[in-house]
C-alpha cells in the first residue's frame, strides 16, 4: 500500500515545484514593476512576459523530471 502512495507524492512534489517556478517569478516581476512604474497595465505586460519565459523554462525542466521508464 505504501508503494502505491509513493509515486503520487513524487508527482505532486514535482508538479508543485514546476508550478512555483512558473508563478513566483511572474508575481514578483508584476509587483516590482508596479512599484517602480505605478502603472498596472505596464506591470501586467511585464508579468505576462516573465510568465511565458518561465513556462518555456519549465517545459524543458518537466521533460527531465517526468521521464517515463519504458520496459
Amino acid at each position: 500500500m505504501d508503494k502505491a502512495k509513493s509515486p503520487m507524492k513524487g508527482i505532486f512534489l514535482r508538479g508543485s515545484i514546476i508550478g512555483a517556478i512558473i508563478t513566483v517569478p511572474s508575481l514578483v516581476a508584476f509587483f516590482v514593476a508596479w512599484f517602480v512604474t505605478g502603472d498596472k497595465y505596464t506591470s501586467l505586460i511585464v508579468g505576462v512576459v516573465v510568465h511565458f519565459i518561465g513556462m518555456g523554462f519549465t517545459l524543458k525542466l518537466s521533460k527531465k523530471l517526468f521521464k517515463i521508464k519504458q520496459n
